[in-house]
């Protein structure tokens, strides 16, 4: 695995004042696959953002991943387009969720899919696990975005690239905007990446 660093965009809202609990931002876990034919066409033409099937297309938390995917494909190339007009389509799942010492606590705060181990194309979120360390009870707003590139006319799956981030409540990322930008960007730097690789990148506050 390899480890890089990266800034996220903004921050949001601050952290609370006077909050004795640590803040904690893990690093955003980042896996890509590539389809190696498909390389020549990543990057250019026209693309629709779009909420994946079977997720809820009218969710307002959604929102903020779509903003900051679109300006992150804005940046490699890409022209946002209305799906009529677009080349090729891009998937957005998103889940977010509070867990308490590596288990769920309790019900996502907002829509998506996600959790199990699914192979290339099939949509299917990767549940990775990040030890943000130390003892005792440790509550995170865990958050997994996963977002496929596919041909709109064929339906073929160019590239597919899932993240997970996990923060304390009290971090200035638990806010949607702030969290949004940072688990984005790092899930499209170095775009397209090496085909089924993991990385780790690290968010600086």
């Amino acid at each position: 695995m390899r480890l890089k660093t990266i800034t996220a965009i903004a921050l949001g809202a601050a952290t609370l004042a006077a909050c004795t609990t640590p803040v904690r931002t893990g690093p955003v876990e980042v896996t890509r696959f590539v389809e190696p034919t498909a390389s020549a066409r990543l990057a250019q033409g026209t693309i629709f953002i779009e909420s994946a099937p079977g997720s809820e297309a009218d969710s307002l938390e959604i929102g903020p991943y779509k903003a900051a995917i679109a300006r992150e494909l804005a940046t490699l190339g890409y022209r946002e387009a209305s799906r009529d007009r677009a080349d090729q389509l891009a998937q957005v799942r998103i889940e977010r969720f509070h867990s308490e010492n590596g288990q769920r606590r309790r019900g996502p705060v907002s829509v998506g899919v996600g959790g199990s181990t699914g192979s290339y194309g099939s949509g299917v979120g990767v549940g990775l696990g990040i030890n943000l360390g130390g003892g005792g009870s440790r509550e995170t707003l865990e958050t997994r975005l996963g977002v496929m590139i596919r041909d709109k006319q064929s339906g073929a799956t160019y590239w597919e690239g899932r993240a997970q981030f996990s923060v304390s409540p009290n971090s200035p990322f638990a806010d949607s905007t702030a969290n949004a930008s940072a688990i984005a960007d790092a899930l499209f730097s170095d775009f397209p990446g090496n085909n089924g690789e993991t990385v780790e990148v690290r968010v600086s506050e």
